[in-house]
């Protein structure tokens, strides 16, 4: 039986049309799946057909990327935060609920939200992967610099950029894996993480990127009243090991911290099994 899917234009603040997609039937749990930066809602296929068709899936794409219009002058988490209220409001079923998942800036939307009467209403649960919530530019360790003024002005030029990544290239696929990816990620992995993030628009990823160099979204992990589960890879260098203590002790409803050994940032394309497991659990857990 082909899988079923529904494509929405859902609405939110400035008038930002988001893109999104609702895999599977009313009748199984609801999970939300959030993108990261300079990816899209092809990020998720992996984990989604995992999911399915025992969970009705839902993504979307951020603003600025895939099928979503940039929203000039709105890349903050405050827009991060309404996107994901619209979408959950839009597709979450009636008196139903549902587990939220980001990965990255995704993972960062849904701590952005957590003061949020919609997120507290509609969401059972969190999952929080390869994410920071501060010093992005400071901790990271993309660069082979000593930590300092210099590797910190390195990386925020890396995230703020206007140059185009692309066009995909075995120097462009090369860097790419270097940034995101683990050495264990096979050549048709690096392949399509590099076309999604070549693809990404110039612009928007520059605007979201200097949003994300000066983030500090410590404040509110005490008040993502959710259970949370917490996933990273041990080899990320875009948001090292140390952000995911950082963040899984400060979460007032953790239900586990999950490392994934020689795991890079893209956790959810590299092993799709792994993050989709505890996903799973916590649905089954929170949505009975």
């Amino acid at each position: 039986m082909a899988e079923r899917v529904e494509r929405r234009t859902v609405v939110s603040t400035g008038g930002a049309r988001l893109h999104t997609e609702i895999h599977g039937t009313d009748d199984r749990p609801t999970v939300v799946l959030v993108h990261g930066w300079a990816c899209d809602t092809t990020f998720w296929r992996p984990v989604r057909e995992r999911l399915l068709p025992d969970h009705r899936v839902v993504v979307y794409d951020q603003r600025g990327h895939g099928r979503t219009p940039a929203t000039p002058g709105a890349c903050s988490p405050e827009a991060l935060a309404d996107d994901l209220c619209a979408v959950l409001a839009a597709t979450v079923p009636a008196r139903g609920r549902a587990v939220v998942a980001g990965h990255s800036m995704g993972a960062m939307t849904v701590v952005a939200a957590a003061e949020r009467a919609e997120l507290r209403e509609l969401a059972a649960g969190a999952l929080l992967c390869s994410t920071g919530t501060r010093a992005l530019t400071s901790v990271s360790t993309v660069f082979p610099l000593p930590a300092g003024p210099a590797r910190t002005r390195a990386q925020r030029l890396l995230l703020s950029t206007r140059l185009p990544y692309g066009p995909v290239t075995p120097l462009s696929r090369w860097l790419v894996r270097h940034i995101t990816m683990s050495p264990a990620a096979t050549a048709e992995q690096r392949r399509v993480i590099a076309r999604m993030v070549c693809r990404c628009h110039r612009l928007a990823r520059a605007e979201w990127g200097r949003m994300l160099a000066d983030l500090d979204l410590t404040a509110l992990l005490p008040r993502l009243d959710l259970p949370t589960t917490v996933v990273h890879g041990t080899a990320d260098r875009l948001t090292p090991l140390a952000h995911a203590h950082h963040t899984a002790d400060r979460l007032p409803r953790l239900v586990r911290l999950l490392e994934l050994p020689g795991v890079g940032h893209m956790a959810p394309f590299e092993t799709p099994e792994r993050v989709a497991e505890p996903l799973i659990a916590l649905a089954k857990e929170q949505l009975r």
